[in-house]
């Protein structure tokens, strides 16, 4: 029976990202994951790469994340089509500027600089953005990448370094002896042992939490996307809007990646689908945000399953109850440009005891005491 340093559960970007870290200290690491690297969450989201619009707690994470997003190139060989366009968070009335003014002042205090455009300069600068906008604020380091690219990408890279990365490897169960995590395994009968173990599963996140004696809700979610065929290019950075849930970018093929509200997601079963109506709705708000989108067809929608938590941060950090065990679950939606940082963090907590990127207000021992019976504070499905 094999002992490893590192097993970690769940190849999304945040596990395949902390092996590749941990590989780099010099730890030897297992990572199992039940399908395909990145073929849930991790790789059906929207692909934006942004700080701003983030809860202060995150701040920290999305600051050490974007250093990263910049270096992929000589991290793990390949840029995923990262791209720093910007991020421009539109606002409806007054009310909404007070608000970004405020976010800018608190993005500062982290070393993230973003503009606040007027009315007028709004109009100047991105005229196919349909008039009636207050204003917006802009983050011009922030940006955009191909989720489908990213978790495999560091899995080879975490591969190339030694990493045992085995897909299509379901864990059948999990114990903890002598300070040791004996983990087997649906299809091989050879049981294996790690002294630390990374709970990165996502959706699952909070099944393998509860079964170590961590207990926690976690809720499901699955954003409505959907793609159109490529166009001339027209949209220059990421579009968000205070207050509303409709997310536009161009790739730089000319497709146009939209999404607004919620499909369907059916944890059990491994399923997930979008809703044609939500998706004709997400359409609509999106023309009505950029009116040149009317003509343009529309390819295909899809969605998949994320993991929510009650207050909508994820979980990341140490166990507070079992000595060796950490997690990284619960995105809520937004975790796609966390991952890269999550992992290195998740590296250096496990084999150094700590990390210079804070945590607070992000770990699981923030629901220690709120009641975990069935439907309890269940929040709305939403993003």
């Amino acid at each position: 029976m094999r002992t490893f340093d590192l097993a970690i559960v769940g190849g999304g970007l945040a596990g395949c990202s902390t092996a590749l870290h941990a590989r780099r200290k010099g730890a030897s690491v297992l990572l199992l994951e039940r399908g395909r690297c990145g073929g849930q969450a991790s790789g059906v989201n929207y692909g934006g790469v942004r700080q701003q619009g983030r809860a202060a707690f995150e701040l920290p994470l999305a600051r050490r994340s974007r250093s990263i997003w910049g270096d992929l190139q000589s991290l793990i060989g390949s840029d995923c089509e990262f791209l720093a366009t910007g991020h421009l968070k539109l606002a409806r009335n007054d009310a909404d500027m007070t608000e970004l003014v405020a976010h800018q002042a608190l993005l500062k205090t982290h070393g993230i600089h973003v503009d606040i455009l007027d009315r007028s300069d709004l109009r100047r600068r991105y005229s196919y953005i349909a008039p009636g906008y207050a204003g917006a604020s802009l983050c011009a380091e922030d940006g955009q990448a191909n989720p489908r690219l990213v978790a495999p990408a560091f899995a080879r890279a975490a591969r190339s370094l030694g990493a045992d990365i085995r897909e299509q490897s379901p864990v059948e169960g999990i114990q903890v002896n002598d300070q040791e995590f004996l983990i087997t395994l649906a299809n091989d009968p050879l049981p294996v042992k790690a002294r630390r173990l990374v709970n990165t599963a996502g959706a699952w996140g909070a099944t393998i939490a509860n079964h170590l004696g961590d207990q926690v809700n976690e809720y499901v979610m699955a954003p409505n996307m959907a793609v159109t065929e490529p166009i001339a290019p027209l949209i220059g950075p990421n579009l968000g809007i205070c207050g509303g849930d409709i997310y536009i970018r161009q790739t730089p093929h000319g497709s146009v990646i939209f999404g607004s509200g919620l499909g369907d997601a059916d944890r059990d079963r491994l399923r997930a689908r979008p809703k044609a109506d939500v998706t004709m709705n997400a359409a609509r708000a999106a023309i009505k945000m950029v009116p040149e989108l009317a003509n343009v067809l529309l390819l295909r929608s899809w969605t998949g399953i994320e993991g929510r938590m009650s207050d909508g941060l994820p979980v990341v950090g140490p166990s507070d109850r079992i000595a060796g065990l950490f997690h990284a679950f619960g995105f809520s939606g937004h975790g796609f440009q966390l991952g890269p940082a999550v992992g290195a963090v998740l590296a250096e907590l496990c084999l150094d005891g700590s990390s210079p990127t804070p945590l607070k207000g992000l770990s699981i021992s923030r629901f220690a005491q709120r009641a975990t019976t069935a439907g309890a504070d269940r929040p709305a499905n939403h993003s």
